[in-house]
């Protein structure tokens, strides 16, 4: 009988993957489901904070006719989640309406979607932010409901409320779960009744004096954390070690969480030194009826920001497991969840204790490894409970099958601090999905990544039988992963993705800090054969693209004459913005040609012997693609070449770029300029110019001309995509340029401050 429902329920319920439907339906897998113990749904209790459901909690009854869904969502958000739930909905045959800013009036999700709204400018607030709007076009858009997505409105109470008063349906949890949830102080008051651990420390939902948070510091001890009490995304969160960093610390929290929530009220709570952070998806629906989804791991971050997650968490036993799973039940219980949400924990790695951290009353961004090994679609989950359906399957229905890591792709520089970057993707690639491989992609080629959201070009999902076997997809999908035209963290990615301590299971919070060393290595000069692919692409790209068949001695006319030895020279740079570290000095590139198609060349790289190649036969395949027999083997290499921005004054000394992906590795190299260029260029930095890295908004300007000021001293912060920018002086003394106010959007390049060195 138990193998004939799981048949059934795989029918009802189609999985992702065929051989995770069978897996369901195996005696091993029913077994494994049948050791579970049975969620405690067998009590009733009243449902006091649903705005739309009443009675008392069941157990799923999965043979009670369904309600029908919606057939038409308004989707309140942007990029790949847009773009997620436009997919399900989809395959649902449910109707879309996107929203959109000026910004992204051409983006992936507007021309997905079978409706698109205009809400206002490029920035979130006249926009993505403007609650009226939003429902203004789905009341007239004849949308019955709202999909949030995560960020922006999506754990907005007050968005809610109004959409209720609208007779408009939140797909999301009930008002007062997320009020409850969305105070940090509160939810662990709630927590600590409910019996699931909290981390020592203090916290109130009133405004407290400075006095008074310093006090409870010294009580409490050092290391310990400050943060935002409607904190979220590592906003409003620093570390303290000492009592001389508190004020400062304090401060900075307070400024950036009032930015982010229009709240400056902080809490403190003991710093744990080797952390893991461990979360638990959850799902309710309108009967009461709580499930968790296993838990993922999201110990690996940077600026307090998830980067890499896996599921399920790797190392736990399985009583560990089972104990947070049954602690974030219990807390969703306590609040009466619905829908989906994720109860985050911090690990303690030297104990295996857990504290309950926060809850997420929405959809996560690493949601996507969840439904890889469980084979559900939570987004179709979460169109189902708020039609009031029960929840999809039982606590021991829902499987747990094999291993999935998710990178998220970033516009930044890991090597200048993991600095956002935007611009234009001029060149985008990606590997071909496949059942054991998903990308979660919201920005095509062409599009631009914008100063005003966050810096997310999409997600690689990978699943795997074993966590060996996931990680080894993943790094080959991010091999094959490339991207031109702004600065990502892919190369780094593929980095952490081999690091032997990441293989190795040994996750914490620190991972970055502690393996830093491994995982940003000394920059190495270029080799010689991507120099050499480098310069044939510069040599080739002046002969017309023509098929192999026709290519004959006149295509060749463009650069040479009849009965000479064609030579060119070519010279290339490391990018030091692109790399910070990278080895200095130039490479030359001597390429000889007497018969077309056919090249000698000559490779010096600073310090070394010139390397030859002899008879290389090469041609350009695609306007992108250069194939050649170096060393006597085939081979394709990918180059891109970038123009500098037109904001980019002639002194910065920037020519164009060339983007080489060869061999599984990107290199970025530049054309130099002329000489006299990096003079001027040289003179102009010398003198204590400070530019802007980046569009951004003028955050505070702590200078005034005439001040003296000091090497290091901060001199002007800035903002971009969500992320403060501190910039600060590169020589001691007088300012006697300031170019910019607190309120301004100034672009890249833009002189922001200009400083006369001390003699």
């Amino acid at each position: 009988m138990l193998r004939k429902r799981a048949t059934r329920l795989a029918a009802q319920h189609p999985l992702r993957h065929p051989e995770v439907g069978a897996a369901i339906a195996s005696t091993r897998f029913l077994r494994a489901a049948s050791a579970r113990p049975e969620p405690s749904t067998s009590v009733a209790r009243p449902l006091s904070n649903r705005t739309y459901a009443r009675g008392f909690a069941t157990v799923p009854d999965l043979s009670a006719p369904r309600k029908p869904l919606f057939t038409k969502i308004l989707i309140a958000n942007r990029g790949e989640i847009a773009c997620r739930v436009i997919r399900t909905c989809r395959k649902l045959g449910i109707s879309t309406v996107a929203v959109y800013s000026d910004a992204d009036e051409n983006a992936l999700h507007v021309q997905m979607a079978d409706e698109a709204y205009r809400l206002g400018p490029a920035v979130s607030a006249e926009s993505y932010l403007r609650m009226d709007k939003i429902i203004e076009v789905a009341k007239r858009s004849g949308a019955q409901a709202i999909h949030p997505g995560y960020g922006f409105l999506s754990e907005n109470a007050k968005f809610a409320e109004q959409l209720a008063a609208e007779g408009l349906v939140f797909i999301g949890p009930g008002v007062e779960a997320m009020k409850s949830m969305g105070s940090k102080s509160e939810s662990k008051d709630i927590m600590l009744a409910a019996g699931v651990p909290c981390v020592p420390g203090y916290h109130t939902s009133e405004p407290v004096p400075v006095a008074e948070l310093e006090a409870q510091a010294r009580k409490l001890g050092y290391p310990l954390l400050i943060k935002a009490v409607l904190g979220g995304g590592g906003k409003g969160m620093r570390i303290v070690r000492s009592a001389d960093e508190f004020l400062p610390a304090l401060e900075s929290a307070q400024r950036e969480a009032l930015k982010a929530f229009s709240d400056e009220r902080v809490l403190i709570e003991r710093w744990i030194e080797r952390p893991r952070h461990v979360e638990v998806q959850v799902f309710g629906d309108a009967m009461g009826n709580v499930v968790s989804l296993w838990e993922r791991d999201c110990s690996v971050q940077r600026r307090h920001q998830k980067i890499i997650e896996e599921a399920p968490a790797p190392g736990l036993s399985d009583e560990v497991r089972k104990d947070l799973s049954d602690k974030a039940v219990a807390a969703a219980k306590a609040v009466n969840y619905l829908g989906a949400g994720t109860v985050e924990f911090i690990l303690d790695c030297d104990t295996d204790e857990f504290y309950f951290m926060e809850m997420n009353t929405r959809l996560q961004v690493e949601h996507p490894v969840t439904e890889m090994i469980t084979g559900q679609d939570l987004v179709q989950w979460q169109l189902e409970v708020a039609s009031e359906n029960p929840l999809p399957l039982r606590q021991e229905e829902i499987p747990r099958i094999g291993h999935a890591f998710e990178a998220r792709i970033y516009a930044e520089n890991p090597r200048n601090n993991f600095l956002p970057d935007v611009g234009p993707l001029l060149y985008k690639s990606t590997p071909q999905p496949s059942a054991s491989l998903r990308l979660e992609e919201g920005f095509p080629q062409g599009s631009n990544i914008e100063v005003y959201y966050d810096p997310l070009i999409s997600k690689v999902v990978a699943h795997g039988r074993d966590r060996t076997e996931a990680l080894r997809i993943l790094s080959k999908a991010l091999d094959e992963y490339h991207v031109a035209g702004v600065a990502t963290n892919v190369e780094f990615l593929k980095a952490l993705a081999g690091n032997e301590a990441f293989i190795g299971q040994e996750l914490d919070t620190g991972f970055i800090a502690k393996h830093h060393a491994e995982l940003f290595p000394p920059i190495s000069v270029p080799s010689p054969d991507v120099l050499a692919q480098a310069a044939l692409f510069l040599l080739l790209r002046e002969q017309p693209l023509q098929p192999a068949a026709t290519i004959s001695p006149w295509h060749s006319l463009a650069f040479r004459r009849f009965s000479d030895v064609y030579t060119r020279h070519f010279k290339f740079q490391p990018d030091p913005v692109l790399t910070q570290d990278s080895p200095s000095g130039i490479s030359e590139v001597t390429i000889v040609s007497s018969n077309p198609g056919s090249f000698d060349i000559a490779v010096k790289t600073p310090d070394e012997e010139p390397v030859i190649f002899a008879d290389v036969k090469a041609q350009m395949t695609s306007p992108t693609m250069v194939s050649s027999t170096l060393n006597a083997q085939m081979v394709n290499t990918t180059v891109v070449q970038q123009s500098p921005p037109l904001a980019v004054p002639p002194t910065a000394a920037v020519t164009d770029r060339l983007h080489i992906f060869h061999e599984g590795s990107k290199t970025t190299l530049l054309i130099p300029p002329p000489n006299y260029l990096l003079q001027i260029a040289a003179e102009v930095m010398s003198s204590g110019v400070i530019r802007a890295p980046m569009p951004s908004l003028v955050v505070d300007v702590h200078v005034q001309k005439g001040d003296p000021v000091k090497k290091g001293q901060t001199v002007v912060v800035l903002e971009s995509m969500k992320t403060e920018i501190v910039l600060r002086a590169e020589v001691d003394g007088v300012v006697t340029l300031v170019g910019c106010k607190k309120g301004n959007m100034v672009e890249e390049g833009k002189e922001l401050i200009s400083i006369e060195e001390s003699a």
